[in-house]
């Protein structure tokens, strides 16, 4: 692993070609970054509240990135990956410490989540064959009790640039759902790409089930949801797998979280869902997109999904910079930091009532009429609970504890 890079190249790749963006370079611990003039005439505005489109050179904030825009931060893995990431510098002598962010961002070069790619290029080359989802999960699991070194080279390449506390493998998925092959990079014709996640040291065996419910119950809800899958497995009531949004087929959307979009420090919660249903409105310019963000909101607050941090929530950019509201994603039970909601509805974090909601609503111009029907169809979505989780396995104590949780709004 070389730690010497002093300048990165950023580019666009929507899956036709590597369109230049700018550069960044590291000089005495400060990170800068300047647009390529050619890219400012095309008005795709990759960043537009924190790093808008403008000439010359520009010295990014030391926080709350570590000296990145929030922007590039997006496309590092945190949690797993990053865990994967310090073990591997340490195998080789290197303390993470000394390894700037512009060599994570060598490491995810061409192949990270959204759009953007990186050079010099020195992600870990993609692995090929069948994978097995048991063994895999062997492999995190020995990870995460801090044994096995030999697998992290795997593992990492399988990980890209995903985000996220729980072990995560990025995977190529036939049709039928039988074949899965490594991942990250381009697939062969048939396959389309996928997450797949194993628990971590604090989740159940069936967190898996638990997620893949959520995610059901929130498509009954009316969220808009990418397809998902309850792969079965040797221990457990399965692995939870999801199709990744920003690929179609072997093209790419550019993706942005709240967290980087504002740079708001998603472990120290500040956000309120008020917040967020304006910046869906000033970034997409569409109401439907708003809406959609509301029910999310009610969801999450309906469901018991605490864990709603600016993470969490992203936007995704297509070729002709036109913006929308991603897919809903990483949705399940979650008694969230103190027992709060980590996004807050009104001013309120843990004693959240229908008022709050409707009051979120009115004050983003939606009508009544929208509101009482959003309400109807989460409550009638998570209704379900009790009998999908008991066909796909959750456990007993945690079908109750939900239920109770669940009940407790109505």
């Amino acid at each position: 692993m070389k730690t010497t890079i002093k300048e990165i190249k950023v580019g666009l790749n929507f899956g036709s070609g590597v369109q230049s963006v700018g550069r960044l370079a590291i000089r005495n611990g400060i990170i800068y970054f300047e647009f390529d003039e050619e890219f400012r005439q095309s008005n795709l505005e990759i960043s537009p509240l924190k790093l808008p489109l403008q000439s010359g050179v520009v010295e990014l904030p030391k926080d709350p990135f570590e000296g990145l825009a929030g922007v590039f931060n997006d496309s590092l893995p945190d949690g797993w990956g990053r865990l994967l990431f310090d073990r591997m510098l340490r195998s080789q002598g290197v303390s993470p410490s000394e390894v700037s962010p512009l060599d994570r961002l060598a490491y995810v070069g061409l192949n990270g989540m959204g759009a953007l790619v990186y050079a010099p290029d020195q992600s870990p080359n993609d692995g090929s064959g069948i994978i097995d989802l048991d063994d895999l999960a062997a492999q995190t699991k020995n990870i995460l009790e801090g044994e096995s070194i030999e697998v992290i080279n795997e593992l990492l390449a399988l990980n890209g640039s995903s985000a996220g506390a729980r072990p995560k493998a990025l995977i190529g998925l036939d049709a039928e759902r039988k074949n899965i092959v490594h991942g990250v990079n381009q697939l062969s014709d048939g396959f389309e790409h996928w997450i797949v996640k194993f628990p971590n040291t604090q989740d159940g065996n069936d967190s898996g089930a638990m997620e893949y419910v959520y995610a059901l119950m929130a498509s009954n809800a009316g969220i808009e949801m990418p397809y998902v899958h309850l792969f079965r497995s040797q221990k457990g009531s399965g692995y939870f797998s999801v199709k990744r949004f920003d690929r179609d087929g072997n093209k790419r959307l550019h993706m942005h979280t709240v967290s980087g979009l504002i740079h708001s420090n998603f472990r120290f919660p500040s956000l309120d869902y008020e917040d967020l249903l304006s910046l869906t409105g000033v970034l997409t310019k569409d109401i439907r997109e708003v809406e959609k963000m509301f029910r999310l909101a009610v969801f999450n607050v309906m469901a018991n999904n605490r864990d709603d941090h600016a993470k969490n929530f992203s936007f995704l950019m297509n070729e002709f910079g036109e913006w929308k509201l991603s897919p809903a994603y990483d949705l399940t039970f979650s008694n969230g930091p103190g027992g709060e909601q980590s996004t807050m509805v009104m001013g309120e974090g843990k004693n959240i009532s229908s008022k709050h909601l409707i009051k979120l609503g009115l004050e983003a111009k939606l009508s009544k009429e929208f509101i009482d029907d959003v309400f109807e169809q989460t409550y009638s979505a998570l209704a379900n609970w009790e009998s999908l989780s008991k066909n796909f396995g959750v456990s007993d104590s945690n079908r109750e504890l939900i239920q109770k949780s669940i009940a407790k709004f109505r």
